[in-house]
């Protein structure tokens, strides 16, 4: 009986697919023949037939084939290899024999309502960052089981690999849209990465839905803000005592706004920044003098304009000061952060700096994880271990660089040589920190950053004839004021900036003290001839002439 159960239970799956995968796939051309091809698991080269079946089939696309490209994948293939061959097959045939598995394939995503939408486009030199970052941001809303839809309005030149993984690994809708020409790009204080900011104004164009709550790529969501929706037609936070933040705000889409915005735009309507913030400022002068937003116990959207409690904008900032958040002001949240670019939270450097970095990183590992990563770490972490191992072996042929000189040239080859060795330390300290992925998990960047300054530094060691420790000075100080800032018990932000200071303080005798060793042990070194033999000349002791 069971087992007519489960043939009769798999009968319906696969109808029930074949349905779903007409209807997903209704909008691509059909063709009476067909390319085809399989693919199973469970040999040990899985990965390989899976990438030679992605090229196989691109080569047909290359072609031009005049038929449907067909993948029969078995039901153990998994979902992120079926989704990205969806990126470029005609159709995809998948034989299951479980529940489950039709859950994952089909993908169905439920209209809503509402929408939680963010932007994002090309042109600054942290692109990638910000479309990690914005990843992040959709995968803890889904964690969140927000009841809305998840809009990403995208500007064309969006490398095509990004939207598919947007939209079908995160499960973001994508909207394209042309760039709004930003006119304010050339008055005075413009920021250049702030030209595409405009493109926000695209969210009022989202008429199919009743609200749309706008978001920055910066922010960190504690918990659901869906009664947001209850909103007026727009609504935003004051983290300045008299300019609202505009990288969370609540607005009802309208294309006569819409269109509105764009004739604002193109008569040059005043704007303090060039950018969304400055303008909307302009747009909404009032919100000021608004009341605050408290949603309807009923359920209702409320008319009109409001200001947004802080809760939902609370910004970084206050919370370095305590070191917790005590905003009474509203919920907490959701957290932003709109300080220096460069110490935004999925820098693996912000943290120990900024103690909210890991909490970020935290969101991070829970959603979207580090795979992208994770093989730059791995090929970076070998070739260091391989440096160390390479200077070690070969340290007594390091130092036999041999060149010739004139007497009175002795003093200038001298000072050359100990210039070359501190450049060659300091460098030491600064190539590895650029190599590292910007947003790997800051505590893979710290190490890989340790592991690197101390392999690089084992060259100028061996090809110096340096004592170690002074050289390692400099990397023990960066590792112990890592330790200072990461530890967790500090009272408030006061203590915690003060033990650092104290911290430096006492470094810095330390730090002058070893680069006194370095030059000392440079300078035996040159004197001995130990470390730079010459050429061509004897070696008896020079003749004295006596006057």
């Amino acid at each position: 009986m069971g087992k007519r159960l489960g043939i009769l239970a798999s009968l319906v799956v696969m109808v029930f697919l074949t349905v779903t995968v007409e209807q997903t796939t209704a909008y691509r051309s059909q063709h009476r023949n067909a390319y085809a091809t399989m693919m199973y698991m469970g040999t040990p080269r899985d990965y390989e037939f899976y990438v030679a079946i992605r090229v196989m089939i691109r080569s047909l696309v290359k072609l031009r084939v005049d038929a449907d490209l067909v993948v029969i994948a078995s039901v153990d293939v998994p979902l992120r290899w079926v989704q990205a061959l969806l990126g470029i097959l005609a159709s995809l045939v998948v034989m299951v024999f479980l529940t489950v598995t039709v859950e994952q394939t089909t993908a169905y995503r439920s209209q809503h309502r509402n929408a939680y939408a963010t932007m994002m486009y090309m042109g600054t030199p942290r692109d990638y960052e910000f479309y990690v970052a914005i990843r992040v941001m959709i995968r803890s809303l889904v964690k969140l089981r927000v009841d809305a839809d998840l809009v990403v309005i995208a500007s064309v030149d969006v490398p095509l690999r990004w939207v598919q993984a947007l939209e079908q690994e995160d499960g973001a809708k994508v909207v394209t849209v042309e760039n709004v020409d930003n006119p304010y790009r050339n008055q005075t204080y413009f920021t250049k990465r702030f030209k595409l900011t405009l493109n926000k104004l695209y969210a009022w164009n989202l008429v199919d839905y009743d609200r749309v709550v706008m978001l920055d790529a910066d922010n960190l969501f504690l918990q659901k803000t869906d009664e947001l929706f209850q909103c007026g037609q727009f609504c935003a936070v004051f983290i300045n005592p008299c300019i609202f933040h505009t990288g969370l705000f609540v607005l009802q889409p309208s294309l006569d706004v819409f269109r509105d915005l764009l004739h604002e735009v193109e008569i040059g309507r005043k704007n303090r920044d060039g950018a969304d913030q400055g303008f909307m400022g302009s747009y909404f002068p009032d919100l000021l003098d608004q009341p605050m937003f408290h949603p309807p116990l009923n359920g209702s959207k409320l008319e009109g304009t409001y200001r947004l409690p802080l809760g939902y904008q609370m910004d970084a900032s206050y919370y370095y000061l305590r070191l917790k958040w005590h905003v009474p002001c509203g919920p907490n949240s959701v957290i932003t952060f709109p300080g220096a670019s460069w110490l935004k939270p999925w820098y693996w450097w912000a943290w120990p700096v900024l103690p909210l970095g890991i909490q970020w990183h935290e969101q991070r590992r829970q959603t979207l994880g580090y795979s992208a990563e994770m093989p730059v770490v791995f090929i970076q972490s070998i070739f260091y271990l391989g440096i160390m191992a390479v200077t070690r072996l070969a340290r007594p042929n390091l130092s036999k660089l041999c060149y010739r000189r004139a007497d009175k040239s002795t003093s200038l080859i001298q000072a050359s040589l100990k210039l070359v060795a501190l450049w060659s330390i300091l460098a030491a300290y600064i190539i590895p920190f650029f190599l590292i992925p910007c947003t790997v998990h800051p505590l893979l960047g710290w190490s890989l950053y340790l592991l690197g300054a101390f392999s690089l530094s084992s060259i100028a060691v061996n090809a110096f004839l340096l004592p170690i420790l002074p050289v390692l000075v400099p990397w023990l100080g960066i590792l112990g004021t890592l330790l200072v800032m990461a530890y967790p018990w500090y009272p408030n932000g006061i203590v915690r900036a003060l033990s650092v200071f104290g911290y430096a303080f006492c470094c810095a005798p330390v730090l002058w003290g070893s680069l006194v060793k370095i030059m000392s042990c440079l300078q035996v070194s040159l004197e001995r001839e130990a470390f730079l033999p010459r050429l061509g000349e004897s070696t008896s002791p020079p003749e004295f002439k006596l006057y």
